[in-house]
């Protein structure tokens, strides 16, 4: 048994910390009429974890077990994703960031802890950049550049000559491609499937938001709740500025995990988001 495993154990068994709680399946409609899922576990404080693009909720499996023991947890499907319906539209900024607020809405009046991932960082800007941050508790924002100095650099991989790959064979890369630890295979496959659910067209309108770096940048520094950013070393300068010009964000930069980072290593991932939530959010 893992430390982390056999702290968490004794605590239990001292009736310190509750057991880790089965996700359970909810649903709502949203302002536009599209029906939505997410998980539910836990219960107390609110953290809702928001995945990358084409991702599904349970991809956050590893904090549900964790947080679920002392908080309550939601892992939302955006639209089009997981569980929730395939709309006709709405894959644009401002409709995603709507959604994460009919959400917020259905959970209860008190502030939130908001996670996104990936996609899901830019997903959570604009609900702010929307909706202020009356309803949030703090921001997590996970490896995806937030418009600060320096812009990502551009891959340096050449386009391969030759036919282009079918879409399962692209999305099987693209999720082999999230990590750098051993992932079993059935776990890989699983993931890939939830992602080929999202229809090209809309994954294709994801990956095209049409606004400015500026308009991620603004969001962010827009809050004065704290902000903790969790990046890999490709997003390292805009970390450190982030931290240095924000009066309420802080930076942790993983090293060795992948892109996935809170799935290759998730144990460093819920010690660095617990101890934010310990000393910045609910003391």
């Amino acid at each position: 048994m893992r430390v982390g495993s056999a702290i968490a154990a004794i605590l239990v068994i001292l009736g310190l910390l509750r057991p880790a709680a089965a996700a359970e399946d909810r649903y709502f409609v949203t302002g536009d009429g599209v029906r939505l899922h997410y998980l539910e576990a836990g219960r107390g404080r609110t953290l809702v974890f928001v995945p990358g693009w084409t991702m599904p909720a349970w991809i956050w499996q590893r904090q549900i077990d964790e947080f679920s023991r002392q908080y309550r947890v939601i892992a939302f499907d955006p639209r089009g994703q997981g569980d929730s319906a395939v709309a006709p539209s709405g894959y644009e900024p401002g409709r995603r960031g709507q959604d994460i607020a009919d959400l917020i809405a259905r959970l209860g009046p008190e502030p939130v802890l908001l996670v996104g991932w990936s996609l899901g960082v830019l997903d959570a800007l604009a609900y702010v950049h929307a909706n202020g941050d009356t309803r949030i508790a703090g921001l997590v924002l996970v490896d995806n550049s937030v418009g600060e100095d320096p812009p990502p650099q551009p891959s340096r991989h050449p386009t391969k000559p030759g036919p282009r790959l079918p879409r399962e064979a692209m999305m099987r890369n693209f999720v082999r491609g999230m990590f750098k630890r051993p992932q079993p295979q059935a776990y890989l496959d699983r993931l890939t499937e939830a992602c080929l659910r999202t229809p090209q067209p809309a994954a294709s309108a994801l990956l095209s938001y049409p606004v400015p770096r500026s308009y991620w940048k603004e969001a962010v520094y827009s809050t004065d709740k704290p902000v903790l950013y969790v990046v890999r070393p490709k997003f390292a300068g805009q970390a450190d500025n982030l931290a240095a010009h924000h009066p309420a964000a802080e930076a942790v930069v993983m090293k060795e995990p992948g892109h996935a980072l809170f799935v290759d290593e998730p144990a460093h991932f819920n010690a660095i988001l617990l101890d934010f939530i310990r000393r910045r959010i609910w003391r």
